[in-house]
């Protein structure tokens, strides 16, 4: 039988999969039930067409097309001097107001969509030129190709990052470390089910809570390698000693701006976008309860999956891999991708990272309460400008505290230096100091209005 897209052939497979399932369910033969996803495997090799027989051609004509309009478009930065690009940010065509701006969210928006809830469908012709051969020794999955894709855009238009803020050396350093990070999280592909992450966690949530759920995974036999309980036990080691040592030491932005793959994306992509982010109270609010509750959500189903596994999978049973899917399709698929990346034109750069991530929200609680990293102010000297205020992406209204020469001690921050970069006058400093003093004002305060002294 042919067929004339992968979507059908994927359902029938599905279809047919699952009728089987039920037989060996049926007749009491657990250990014969079919746990791995073999559909993209077929469809790749069930495949033919244009893209099938010419993989290579097609990827470097559309993606090589793709990278040259990439590194041509920063060349505007390069004929302007170096400082503060703020001129008409808010009257381009490339904002949510904009046409331009609209058609690039749908367009996010439709891929994160597609590649959620339909990872199958991907063009499996693609996939024939991309091999983990140095990981696994085996072919790439549709996921290794959105790695090489995701990390593709966070290296292209990280050039587009230091050009412009080319005049800062702390934006020029942060941007060409984050830039190589995205190779170690996406690009691994190993053929291990314990391994395998389900659609949008491989980096979004890697190394962090999802992972923990999804290393847990038990495959046909019922049994779990000791790579992934390696990872399991390295992974609570690192999120219990080492990540609050280093928060109290650096702050947040060690993680979330110098090395997240996500991060990564928000900073390059997402850069055009970061005025967006709301800085009313209202978001901070509604930013507070949602972050915080899905690290509760996230810590439980932690806590479940680990009672689950030394428990020898009595508490869930066959439930374990629906429910450690399910997590990670809403938080790491659909919250993550669609809404977190799908989202920059028209909520700003870091829509996940305020409103959804698990380790941001337990690296901003280090932070907030037992860090010695702040953002000093010079009030005298703010002029009242606001550019920090706009080019700030966790939605923090950094003018506010600079007009008061508070320092700035925001579990959301993310220590990414915009605001300091694009202040013109000097005012803000991130700084690693004692913990004394980290909320107290400035005794005296020179402002505007005169000399005052606190009191």
């Amino acid at each position: 039988m042919e067929y004339t897209s992968n979507v059908a052939f994927v359902g029938d497979v599905k279809e047919a999969i699952n009728r089987v399932n039920d037989d060996f369910k049926n007749k009491g033969q657990q250990d014969r039930v079919i746990y791995n996803d073999y559909t993209f495997r077929l469809t790749k090799n069930a495949g033919s067409g244009i893209l099938v027989r010419n993989p290579w051609l097609w990827f470097s004509l559309i993606f090589g097309l793709a990278v040259a309009g990439g590194l041509c478009t920063p060349r505007r930065f390069t004929r302007q001097p170096a400082g503060i690009q703020n001129n008409g940010i808010f009257f381009r065509s490339s904002p949510p107001r904009g046409w331009l701006g609209i058609l690039l969210g749908v367009f996010l928006i439709a891929f994160y969509v597609i590649r959620t809830g339909f990872p199958n469908t991907s063009p499996t012709g693609w996939c024939s030129w991309t091999r983990s051969a140095t990981i696994s020794g085996k072919p790439a999955s549709q996921w290794f190709l959105y790695g090489v894709l995701y990390t593709l855009v966070i290296l292209v238009l990280g050039v587009r990052m230091i050009l412009k803020y080319r005049h800062s050396r702390y934006q020029t350093i942060r941007t060409g470390s984050v830039m190589p990070f995205p190779d170690r999280f996406r690009l691994p592909d190993p053929g291990n089910r314990c391994c395998s992450t389900s659609p949008g966690t491989t980096s979004r949530t890697s190394g962090r809570w999802t992972m923990f759920l999804l290393r847990l995974q038990p495959e046909s036999t019922g049994a779990i390698s000791l790579f992934g309980l390696f990872m399991l036990m390295w992974g609570i080691l690192l999120i219990i000693v080492a990540v609050p040592v280093i928060t109290y030491f650096y702050g947040k932005r060690w993680y979330c701006s110098w090395v997240c793959g996500c991060g990564g994306l928000a900073e390059t992509m997402g850069d055009p976008y970061r005025q967006w982010s709301d800085k009313s109270l209202k978001a901070w609010k509604v930013e507070r309860w949602t972050v915080h509750a899905v690290l509760v959500f996230a810590v439980g189903m932690t806590v479940i999956t680990l009672i689950n596994y030394f428990s020898s999978y009595q508490l869930l049973g066959g439930l374990t891999g629906e429910v450690q899917k399910t997590y990670g399709f809403v938080i790491g698929a659909g919250f993550a991708g669609v809404v977190g990346t799908g989202f920059y034109p028209f909520m700003g750069s870091r829509v996940w990272c305020r409103f959804g991530c698990p380790l941001a929200a337990y690296l901003g609680l280090v932070q907030r309460f037992k860090s010695r990293f702040r953002i000093t102010t010079n009030g005298g000297q703010c002029i009242s400008c606001g550019n920090c205020s706009t080019y700030c992406e966790m939605g923090i209204d950094v003018r506010w505290y600079a007009q008061r020469g508070q320092n700035i001690v925001r579990s959301s921050c993310v220590g990414c230096g915009i605001c300091a970069a694009v202040c013109p006058r000097g005012v803000l400093k991130l700084e690693n100091g004692p913990e004394a003093g980290r909320f107290n004002e400035q005794p005296i305060l020179i402002g505007n209005a005169g000399v005052r002294l606190q009191e």
